[in-house]
């Protein structure tokens, strides 16, 4: 049985449950963190919009449905619009803007940004954090997993880490304080879901591609997918940690449904025979077996009896790579209408992403919060729910904690400012990618391009898809939503592109009118 931190039972909220169940409550919780990759808001059969889309409709994720049934689903999260800076910002509870991994990593000392005519991009954080002083190009930090871990806490990494460079000290969750590490390295994608081409690792001695999938040897040769092999190794490590006497903290971060769009073959015939696309039935057959991962990790918990005890938070990394904003050449095969665009978009398609928490005794089961937050929230909110003391850390937090809008019904707007700073190039061009800064204030949001200068100023509450473009209409707004903006990434010490034939900065948002 983990730990009890007593709590008087009058200040527990009243649920009905068993004396059993309540003596359950009152232990510190377990926590599961189920990242998903790539995961669009409308990758499901969970509608976020309120009422089902033709999306909502192709997809079949009975579990995500189930977890919303029996805890809280938050239709406004935001997440940054690619991998590495929101998962820097829920290690470290840092805005991007100030840790300055502000794209995606994967080689030491080399950027990802994509090549323009116009601009030179900023020395970013290519090489992520690290938890030690002196590493060129990383920011130091006290993670998030360290302070769960120096708590008692027992800390599992499992799937995608993508934090740190090749060859430098973030690469590795166990220098985060992760205790146990499945499958994490520096890679942010994956070469290969197919056990059957060892998921992507050579064994004929020439080196294997970067983002092969290391630590499941087990499985090489095997008719398995890896979303199912890293469940699998999930549970065994579960199934130690029950035997350890503490709390856990799981952070199951899948590699699905990042691409390659290998076929799940558990569920691939269903969509074919429903009409689909070979490439989109492989699309949704990845979003199916990654429910499938989640279904497992429930029924683990209720035939552990955890489930009553155990808080799980349900994210996605960034928006879907959709048609409107693709990756090179790559074949497309995800949409998010009615948002607009996806992955690496200041739009909302590029960094709103489907979110839901189930914490027994907490939070009322079957409810939704129309309320914002942001990733960087996350590390103030897990060490809430983990009831961590000692929180010093060597970096800033901008993080607020969301647990009031897990423990209220209130839908009362929230009354705060949500900041990016994407100053790189991320793919090909399109709509509302970088380099852009972008703030959400109330149902405004801002968006400004560094390259043209362009404001874009949108009312989400009234136009979701960001299609009509209100900055000449409302220049008091325009005007006070960019000086919010320029003071925090001054304050930040945000990076910014320079012009290649001048060697000037950009201007500043507040620096510029229309």
């Amino acid at each position: 049985m983990n730990p009890k931190k007593l709590i008087p039972l009058a200040l527990l909220p009243f649920t009905g449950l068993s004396a059993q169940n309540e003596v359950n409550i009152i232990t510190r919780p377990n926590i599961i963190l189920f990242m998903v990759d790539d995961m669009g808001w409308q990758d499901t059969s969970l509608p976020f919009t309120g009422t089902k889309t033709q999306l909502n409709e192709r997809y079949h994720t009975p579990n995500m449905e189930k977890l919303a049934t029996e805890g809280k689903m938050f239709t406004q999260a935001y997440a940054s619009a690619v991998s590495s800076p929101t998962r820097v910002s829920l290690m470290t509870g840092m805005n991007a803007a100030r840790h300055r991994v502000t794209n995606w990593t994967l080689q030491k000392n080399s950027s990802t940004d994509s090549k323009s005519d116009v601009l030179q991009f900023p020395e970013w954080n290519v090489n992520g954090i690290c938890q030690v002083p002196d590493v060129p190009f990383t920011y130091e930090v006290t993670s998030l997993t360290q302070l769960l871990k120096n708590s008692g806490y027992h800390t599992i990494h499992c799937g995608k880490a993508h934090w740190g460079a090749i060859d430098t000290p973030g690469e590795n969750p166990h220098h985060f304080g992760f205790e146990v590490n499945i499958a994490g390295h520096a890679g942010g994608g994956l070469s290969s879901y197919l056990g059957e081409q060892n998921f992507g690792n050579r064994t004929d001695g020439k080196p294997s591609p970067l983002q092969a999938i290391p630590g499941l040897e087990d499985y090489w040769g095997e008719d398995i997918f890896a979303t199912e092999a890293l469940t699998q190794e999930a549970i065994k490590a579960l199934d130690k940690a029950k035997k350890l006497g503490q709390p856990f903290y799981l952070y199951m971060s899948h590699y699905a449904i990042h691409i390659p769009v290998d076929r799940d073959m558990r569920f691939y015939q269903k969509y074919i025979d429903a009409g689909l696309s070979e490439k989109e039935a492989g699309y949704a057959s990845l979003i199916e077996g990654m429910d499938k991962s989640l279904g497992d990790l429930m029924n683990w918990l209720h035939e552990n009896e955890m489930a009553n005890n155990t808080a799980i938070i349900f994210m996605s990394d960034n928006g879907g790579l959709s048609s409107e904003s693709g990756w090179r050449d790559l074949p497309l095969h995800t949409h998010n209408a009615p948002l607009n665009s996806g992955k690496g978009s200041a739009y909302e398609g590029g960094v709103r992403v489907p979110m839901i928490v189930k914490w027994p005794g907490r939070v009322k089961p079957d409810t939704k919060t129309d309320n914002y937050l942001i990733i960087e929230d996350f590390f103030p909110t897990i060490l809430d729910i983990a009831q961590v003391k000692d929180r010093a850390t060597k970096q800033l937090v901008d993080g607020v904690s969301f647990m009031p809008m897990l423990e209220n019904d209130s839908t009362e707007p929230t009354n705060r400012n949500l900041y990016w700073n994407f100053p790189n190039l991320w793919g090909n061009q399109g709509p509302g990618i970088g380099p852009t800064c972008s703030v959400r204030s109330g149902n405004w949001k801002l968006i400004y391009y560094y390259e043209t200068q362009k404001k874009e100023l949108f009312n989400i509450a009234h136009d979701i898809g960001e299609e009509k473009d209100l900055s000449h209409q409302n220049p008091d707004i325009v005007q006070k939503l960019s000086q919010d903006l320029g003071k925090f990434l001054r304050q930040a010490d945000a990076l910014r592109p320079t012009f290649k034939a001048t060697g000037k900065l950009c201007p500043w948002p507040d620096e510029t009118s229309f």
